[in-house]
Parts: structure tokens; C-alpha cells; sequence
């Protein structure tokens, strides 16, 4: 996908002539929308980060605070880009798309300097949309690769079309014959996966199959004029209400700490009155003392590991909260690896399940081993 030829000048930047004075033209809609668009975009990761450490705290702000001074922001940024990276394909091609659409289906509704989608579309170089197809082949699991070759087919289509219009060969074979040849590339493929889904149940991995191929056809050419500004903005706004919040949706659920089981010896034994109050060998009387002695047992505490300190290993125990234990106490810390997800779907296409990433594919197996018994809250048999 290669650039896309010039839309015009910047007429936004071109004086204004009135009554023999001349005036700087005011900023338009577009250029205001882009200035707070620049504005909220940084803060929006800042906010996702914010909101996942006051959940993983259950709402207290002593212990978010404690999460914040010791939780490391590169391992924030880290576990925010791994489990978003799928979400810059789908905000560029879903807007690329409705941009070309609008572009060609209204030309004289098309205007960069007061829609922000017609900016969008106008000052995106082709290479980041090539970016964001190969990013999505890699990041996006099997049963969303149909909808990844449908938007391609779409931009490149459209784009054939606005460059190339006087060239009816062209624009037939690019949109059609290639949308078509895909399609039965993709049945060919993915047919036996769209049967088995159907007798699993599986509707949804069924249509997520089935239904982009067929469907590619379909926006290679303009809309009606009248409706293509409602409809592409409609859904442009749409899409950029929704993807937020489903990307908050998924990064509430990504863990930011390390899972440790840390194995805490007894505590040494308390001489203790018989009211339960600390005593050495008398009471505050002088009475002797004749207390019991008490002492704590072994246990193993598995929670997220926050940090460790010169005198204390923090933990934050999924049940009792935030838990300092003493470093002297301290027998063991093994690190516990992150429990796999149980798939939702049977389906899969020539062995490829259809909720794996090419990423996950082409990456080497973790090994099977044995679960460490302290991991399971246990301690170990020595």
C-alpha cells in the first residue's frame, strides 16, 4: 500500500480577507478535534495503568499506594503493550477503511479541514496501514484472520479506485477477481473448521470464519452519496467509543505482578498469661507467670510478590490482603508460572487452533513439568 496522492493545500493556514484587513483563518473543526485527540491519547495508557493497580488494591488507597512505589512502570508499559498490541491493527484499518470509503462515495463531502476521519485518512502514509496488516497476521488469533483479510482487500481496493479510476481493468480485477480468488483460497482452508464449528455449537467461530470472506465483495466500490458521511461517520465514532472500553475490559484481566508461593517458618514461641498478654518469666506484678506458649506453624503464602525489602518479603495475598512476612522467617520463594487460559473452542484449522495467534504458533512450547506443591498453598515434603 503505497501512498495516496495529494488531497489539496492546507487551506486552513491561508489568511482570511475581510474588509481590506487580513485576518488569520480561525482553527477548524478538524484541527481542533486533532489537538484534543493529542491530548487525551497520552493520558489514555496513564488511565488504563491507574485503573488496573486500584483494582489489583480492591479500592484501598494505602495499598495502591504501596503497589505504586514498588511496582516497576516498565513492567506496567510491558504487560499494557502485550496485551494491547492487537488493538493498534484494528483502529487503523477500521479507520483507513472508512475514510477511503467516504473519500470515494462522497468526494464533495470529503473535506480534511472539518472531519477528523478525512484528515485521518488523509495524512496516513500507506506503510502504516502495510504496518498494521502485518502486525495483525501475527497478533490476532485464527478465527479474527478472515476479518484482517477482508479490511486488507477493502484498503487496497478503495485505494485502486481513487488512484487508478480511469482504469476499469484494473479496478475490476483488484476488486473483484481478488476478493473472489481469497475466498475460495479461505473456504479451501478454513471449510472443515466452519462445519466442525457448527456441530460444536460454536456459532460465533462459525461466522467469524464464514461470513469475511463472502463479505469482501462487498465494499470494494463507492455507496450511495446521501448515506456514505452518516454511515462512515457513524461508525467511526462508534468503533472509537467501543474500542476503549473493551480494551479496558481486557487489560483489567492482565496480571502486573509475579505469582510467588514464599514458605514462612513458625513464628518463634510467645509466652503468653492466661489473659493472653506477652510475658516473660513474671507478671507486671511480679507473679509468676503461668501462661502457655504459643506458636504459629509453617504455612506457604502465594500471592502476587511486590517486593523485598531489607527486613521484609511484601506479598499481596489474594485473601488477607497486603502481608510483610520477615525475612528471617523466610524459607523459600519459588516463582509460580501464570496458569494457561482453558479454551473456549475445539475448532481448528489443519491443527492450528482457532484461538492461537500466528506469534503462538511459531513460538517453541513451554515444556509440561510439574507444579511445585507450594505453588498449590502446600509445603513441600522434605
Amino acid at each position: 500500500m503505497g501512498e495516496d496522492r495529494a488531497t489539496g493545500p492546507d487551506l486552513s493556514r491561508e489568511p482570511v480577507v475581510r474588509g481590506g484587513a487580513v485576518r488569520p483563518r480561525r482553527t477548524t473543526g478538524a484541527r481542533q478535534a486533532q489537538q484534543w485527540l493529542l491530548t487525551f491519547l497520552p493520558a489514555f495508557p496513564v488511565l488504563l495503568l491507574v485503573l488496573r493497580l486500584w483494582q489489583l488494591s480492591r479500592q484501598d488507597m494505602s495499598t495502591m499506594l504501596l503497589l505504586v512505589q514498588y511496582v516497576s512502570p516498565l513492567g506496567l508499559l510491558s504487560a499494557l503493550l502485550i496485551a494491547l498490541v492487537w488493538a493498534f491493527p484494528l483502529g487503523v484499518l477500521t479507520f483507513g477503511v472508512l475514510g477511503r470509503l467516504l473519500r470515494i462515495s462522497a468526494p464533495d463531502r470529503f473535506d480534511p479541514q472539518r472531519s477528523l476521519l478525512a484528515s485521518w485518512t488523509a495524512r496516513t502514509p500507506g506503510w502504516v496501514l502495510t504496518a498494521g496488516v502485518a502486525l495483525g497476521v501475527l497478533t490476532w488469533q485464527l478465527r479474527f484472520l478472515p476479518t484482517l483479510l477482508m479490511l486488507g482487500l477493502w484498503l487496497l481496493a478503495l485505494r485502486t479506485r481513487y488512484l487508478y479510476p480511469d482504469q476499469p481493468t484494473r479496478i475490476l480485477l483488484v476488486g473483484v477477481a481478488l476478493p473472489l480468488a481469497a475466498a475460495v483460497l479461505v473456504y479451501s482452508a478454513v471449510g472443515p473448521a466452519v462445519v466442525a464449528a457448527l456441530r460444536a455449537g460454536e456459532l460465533t467461530t462459525a461466522a467469524l470464519l464464514a461470513v469475511p470472506p463472502a463479505a469482501t465483495v462487498l465494499l470494494t466500490g463507492p455507496l450511495p452519496g446521501w448515506v456514505a458521511p452518516a454511515l462512515t461517520h457513524g461508525l467511526a465514532y462508534t468503533v472509537a467509543a467501543v474500542l476503549p472500553l473493551v480494551m479496558g475490559a481486557v487489560f483489567l484481566r492482565v496480571p502486573l505482578l509475579p505469582t510467588a508461593a514464599v514458605e514462612v517458618a513458625g513464628a518463634e514461641p510467645t509466652e503468653t498469661t492466661p489473659g493472653g498478654v506477652p510475658s516473660a518469666e513474671t507478671t507486671p506484678g511480679g507473679v509468676p507467670s503461668t501462661g502457655v506458649r504459643d506458636r504459629a506453624g509453617p504455612e506457604v503464602v502465594v500471592g502476587a510478590l511486590i517486593t523485598v525489602t531489607d527486613t521484609s518479603t511484601i506479598v499481596l495475598d489474594p485473601v488477607t490482603g497486603v502481608r510483610f512476612l520477615p525475612n528471617g522467617e523466610v524459607r523459600s520463594q519459588v516463582l509460580c508460572p501464570q496458569a494457561a487460559g482453558v479454551p473456549y473452542s475445539v475448532v481448528a484449522v489443519h491443527g492450528w487452533p482457532v484461538e492461537e495467534t500466528a506469534l503462538d504458533w511459531m513460538m517453541p512450547r513451554r515444556p509440561i513439568v510439574a507444579v511445585d506443591a507450594r505453588c498449590e498453598g502446600r509445603l513441600p515434603v522434605r
